[in-house]
């Protein structure tokens, strides 16, 4: 459960309103013994539980070690028939501070109930290297490896759930991210191309040499080497140097095999687009085929008409490469893509 406590002034009660992601969420006044003294308010979900809203699913399946646990969030469409079998798209944002997997109740959560309405299975999965709030061990599981530590579990977590329920399609896996989930969706399509067939990588950081030292070193930390300096006057000494290094996407481009789109914002001052176009550098001299979209007045969040611009092309994409749907080659007006509603 998630819970947001608000105290009175004098500490004898406190509100307390607690929820789930797929549990509408109850506000109680208690006393400062925890002891429930009057349900303050109850939101009324009822009008789109007529109009067909169905609450995301909660899975646990287990990390690439087989051993640690790793906890998600399933959105299907609101029409879902188990009979059928369905594309699934692997939502991502893996930390290494923070981990993308919803705890609190939203009747949308943002592009993943739209995009689960296309006929898609979307899901977001923590994956070790992310969240601190689980211990030392889960947390630090990116050091040394700040672009390849979620993949593995990614996958691994796709695979469980496609073995357990057969309305997944394992072979047409899709995956997409923001920022440093722009970063994995990237490095995942080309660690992995025959399993992944498409991604939506935006904004992402794709060069951790050109992004904020303090933050690549901080999460994928750095090595010492000594070096023995002799000196017959004063005696020998030890100096030290510190290294950081990192893999980049741009690496990865040999291996890559089609079904990326590249999105970013050339406004971006956390970012920069100089990722984005490293990596287009590197794909184009590597011989590689792939889509991308520069959004003019956009920084690091998108938003307004691009943003909408954005996740339509998102949806198109997936539609196509997934679905087999071209419809989405006959939109060419940004009033088209706002009344789009596939």
């Amino acid at each position: 459960l998630n819970h947001q406590v608000h105290f009175s002034k004098s500490f004898k009660y406190f509100v307390d309103i607690y929820e789930r992601v797929d549990m509408v969420p109850r506000i109680v006044l208690k006393d400062r013994m925890g002891k429930e003294v009057m349900e303050l308010e109850k939101p009324d979900i009822r009008r789109a539980l007529e109009m067909g809203w169905k609450a995301p699913e909660r899975f646990k399946v287990k990390a690439a070690d087989g051993v640690t646990d790793l906890y998600g969030v399933m959105w299907k469409p609101f029409d879902f028939d188990s009979t059928k079998v369905y594309p699934i798209i692997s939502s991502v944002y893996p930390g290494p501070f923070y981990e993308y997997v919803p705890t609190q109740f939203r009747l949308i959560h943002d592009e993943n109930t739209r995009l689960a309405q296309l006929g898609f299975i979307v899901i977001a999965v923590g994956h070790r290297g992310g969240t601190p709030m689980r211990g030392k061990f889960y947390h630090t599981y990116s050091h040394g490896k700040l672009r390849d530590y979620p993949l593995a579990d990614d996958k691994y977590a796709i695979e469980q759930l496609a073995d357990r329920y057969p309305f997944i399609d394992v072979t047409k896996v899709g995956i997409y991210g923001h920022s440093g989930g722009g970063f994995m969706s990237t490095a995942a399509i080309c660690t992995y191309p025959d399993f992944y067939k498409a991604a939506v990588s935006s904004a992402g950081n794709h060069d951790n040499y050109i992004y904020n030292h303090w933050w690549g070193e901080t999460h994928n930390g750095v090595k010492e080497e000594k070096k023995v300096i002799k000196d017959s006057v004063n005696g020998d000494r030890t100096e030290s140097t510190f290294k950081f290094r990192v893999g980049t996407n741009m690496e990865l481009a040999k291996n890559y095999k089609g079904g990326l789109l590249l999105v970013h914002g050339w406004m971006d001052d956390n970012v920069h687009p100089a990722h984005t176009l490293r990596v287009v550098d590197a794909l184009i001299k590597a011989g590689k085929n792939f889509d991308m979209i520069m959004l003019p007045r956009s920084n690091h969040g998108f938003s307004g008409e691009e943003n909408t611009f954005y996740e339509r092309k998102m949806w198109f994409h997936f539609a196509r490469l997934l679905l087999g749907d071209n419809t989405g080659d006959y939109y060419y007006e940004i009033e088209q893509y706002k009344k789009s509603d596939r």
